[in-house]
């Protein structure tokens, strides 16, 4: 799509990206509605320090000892954190308070010996990591182009008053820049920048986003420089658009629509600048909208999503990217479910997610976008974003229904989607805005997370989704890892789908069909299985809320109840315990796995 644009248009005038004014317009800076807010932000993050972060080498060890990636992280993104917050902090007061502390995060970082990850050390995709960083050969991951991206901000707000406070530290921030990513980013392969048919993820408009946020703001360079950045950068992205089919669909989930969607709108975005009219029809493109408008189709209400493989089911609240994403391509209803959540919570929503809060264009993004938000919302107070009865996006074979207070989301497909859990055929579904059957997520990233051994972690496991298990007490046949592990007759029906699941279980004994049929009608979710798989079989069903049977079916707390049309084999409930900290921003201390043992087949109605 975009190396044809640039193909049309191959000899353009070069233009110029700039993310806002520069901090010596200070009308500009003084207006911002956030502006108070911003700098009691940067106040306290002052207030709390007691010191850059350490980051001695025990701590990236950790990694290669034990597979720990908390520790390490934590002190890596806190520095960016605590740097991001203060800088915004300076810009806003103009009065060199911030300076000094600010100076000593961007030298700390400049220090670092490597900018990726331990997790991400690594040259060549998928291969084991190496024990210790390369200084001589960096890498960049999507972290040293967060960092590069970081640091060209810091330059372009304060890079006076920082030359002013300690003449040359730009200069080093420049070329630490320049050394870690903006040359290697042109030099060297990294797999996320994409080859022919490999497949990519969110890795690649991630990282290309934030490389030409770097470039822009610290490279000046010849127009020939300027053309093979661009055509990389668009060659790049062109990678990862052929991943996603024509409906949008994000594979990853809603929680990664941030760093996929959201990140290729700003990479456009930049593009659009710096090369000015070659890519402009892009806007234009169905598949775009349809990338853009994912997140507004798989909001379930506030801050729910409806989740699968990796993804929490919250998913954190939409904000101005969202909605000048949304401005850009027309969608209102993207416009007022990012309005909705910017007005809730102008600082952005609470979150323990590692990540946020490093990334300062965001920031900057949001302050100079938040007096149209807010006026936006205001004109439209009262109409909530309307969202369509019925989606299907066959391109993960994902069906999102919505019926009276009920949402339910049906998951066909396969077994090989980018953070793959084996969940084929699984059913996740709200009642009036509250998880009933729920899909658990992912725990924290672990070295194990991303192994050969990943299949082994419970919350991957069909076991561990609202599907069945073949022989139980047996070999317990679950699904597998793969592209051939996958739904087959997969039919869309009026509220619902229909599919045979039983490929995504390879080969078990006796088992050659296992037909799900789930259709949401105003009652709740109609759920129908039927299989020719000769022995027992135990249909799992997760809930937040404390299962009791009952003569007829099971209740679910105060919130729902699943009526059985004819009384299992019988039917178990087991209490888990919920201690990981990435689950436990989502879901209670405890949760619940019901199990129906059944033969041949089972009616439920969940509502």
């Amino acid at each position: 799509m975009l190396m044809e644009f640039l193909q049309q248009t191959p000899a353009f005038v070069p233009g110029q990206w700039r993310p806002c004014p520069p901090v010596s317009d200070r009308n500009a800076w003084e207006s911002l509605p956030g502006a108070a807010r911003l700098l009691q932000a940067g106040q306290q993050a002052a207030k709390n320090d007691t010191g850059v972060p350490a980051l001695p080498l025990s701590l990236w060890l950790r990694f290669t000892a034990d597979g720990d990636r908390t520790q390490y992280e934590n002190a890596y993104f806190g520095r960016r954190r605590t740097l991001a917050r203060l800088a915004l902090a300076e810009a806003v007061e103009n009065q060199g308070n911030f300076i000094p502390l600010i100076g000593d995060y961007v030298w700390a970082i400049c220090e670092e010996s490597a900018w990726q990850l331990p997790a991400h050390n690594s040259y060549i995709r998928d291969t084991p990591q190496l024990p210790l960083a390369d200084t001589s050969r960096p890498i960049v991951d999507l972290f040293a182009a967060e960092t590069a991206a970081l640091l060209a901000m810091v330059h372009y707000l304060l890079g006076d008053a920082l030359e002013r406070y300690a003449p040359g530290l730009p200069r080093r921030l420049v070329r630490e820049v320049t050394f870690r990513v903006l040359t290697p980013w042109q030099r060297d392969h990294f797999w996320w920048k994409g080859n022919g048919g490999e497949p990519m993820c969110n890795w690649t408009p991630w990282c290309v986003q934030n490389c030409l946020i770097a470039f822009s703001l610290l490279q000046p360079c010849s127009k020939e420089y300027l053309y093979t950045v661009v055509r990389s950068a668009a060659y790049s992205l062109d990678c990862f658009l052929k991943d996603y089919g024509e409906d949008g669909a994000c594979s990853e989930g809603a929680q990664y629509y941030s760093h996929a969607g959201l990140c290729l709108f700003n990479g456009l975005d930049i593009l659009c600048a710096i090369a000015p009219g070659v890519f402009d029809r892009v806007w234009e493109q169905p598949k775009l909208r349809g990338i853009a408008e994912y997140i507004s189709n798989v909001h379930v209400s506030g801050s729910f999503y409806l989740n699968f493989a990796d993804c929490s089911p919250l998913a954190g609240a939409r904000g101005a990217r969202e909605f000048l994403f949304g401005r850009k391509i027309g969608s209102q209803p993207l416009m007022a479910l990012a309005a909705e959540d910017f007005v809730r919570w102008p600082g952005g929503e609470p979150t323990s997610d590692s990540v946020a809060g490093i990334n300062l264009y965001y920031a900057v993004q949001a302050a100079f976008a938040e007096a149209d938000i807010c006026a936006y919302a205001k004109e439209h107070a009262g109409s909530a974003a309307v969202l369509p009865e019925d989606s299907w996006y066959p391109s993960i074979g994902l069906r999102i229904c919505r019926r009276a207070g009920y949402t339910v989301g049906i998951k066909a497909g396969c077994n090989a989607d980018s953070h793959n859990h084996n969940d084929t055929g699984s059913v996740t579904l709200y009642k009036d805005g509250n998880p009933l059957l729920i899909d658990l997520g992912v725990e924290s990233y672990t070295k194990k997370t991303f192994s050969p051994q990943r299949y082994e972690i419970w919350t991957m496991r069909s076991g561990w989704h609202n599907l069945p298990e073949f022989d139980p007490e047996g070999a317990a046949y679950e699904q597998k890892p793969g592209a051939e592990f996958a739904a087959r007759e997969v039919q869309k029906l009026e509220g619902g789908l229909s599919m045979d699941i039983a490929p995504a279980y390879g080969t078990v004994p006796g088992l050659g069909n296992y037909c799900r049929k789930a259709v949401l009608q105003e009652d709740g979710l109609h759920l129908s299985d039927e299989t020719d798989y000769p022995g027992e079989v135990a249909l799992s069903l997760l809930s937040v809320e404390a299962p009791q049977v009952e003569e007829s079916g099971i209740r679910f707390g105060e919130l729902g109840f699943a009526a059985i049309e004819q009384m299992p084999l019988r039917i178990t409930t087991e209490k888990v315990e919920v201690t990981d900290a990435r689950l436990r921003t989502a879901w209670p201390q405890v949760i619940w796995r019901t199990r129906i043992w059944f033969k041949h087949g089972l009616d439920l109605i969940v509502g």
